[in-house]
């Protein structure tokens, strides 16, 4: 049997998780390559995401970055202000699975990434 929580736990869980996101100050999430090279940095208002309701948390706006460096993008960290890494995981292009779907992965200097919804769910 594989372990579970309940909402109300999950929905602590995430509130705790994204809390870490503010701490030393407002949070960013990078675009890597898969070298860990950074593409574009995009930070998070002071209070990153709202308050989690059945296990989910939703991010507050997040700034675009315009000036991007060039690189093909596969994963995504969230620092917080202070710089410690919260989580991460994968990009992947339009038509793929991955835990952050962008229109193109691959991204030319100066190029700008924006997000218009990014949510955190805790584990089960």
């Amino acid at each position: 049997m594989a372990v579970t929580h309940p909402t109300a736990i999950r929905s602590g869980i995430a509130n705790h998780v994204c809390a870490q996101i503010n701490t030393g100050g407002a949070g960013s999430i990078e675009f890597q390559t898969a070298a860990s090279g950074v593409v574009a940095t995009l930070a998070f208002a002071a209070t990153a995401f709202t308050a989690a309701a059945g296990g989910i948390a939703a991010a507050a706006s997040i700034a675009d970055d315009d000036d991007c460096n060039p690189g093909t993008v596969s994963k995504f960290v969230v620092k917080s202000g202070a710089g410690t890494t919260i989580f991460q995981g994968s990009v992947v292009a339009t038509g793929g699975t991955g835990d952050i779907v962008l229109s193109s992965t691959s991204i030319g200097d100066g190029d700008t990434i924006s997000i218009s919804a990014l949510t955190y769910e805790a584990p089960n």
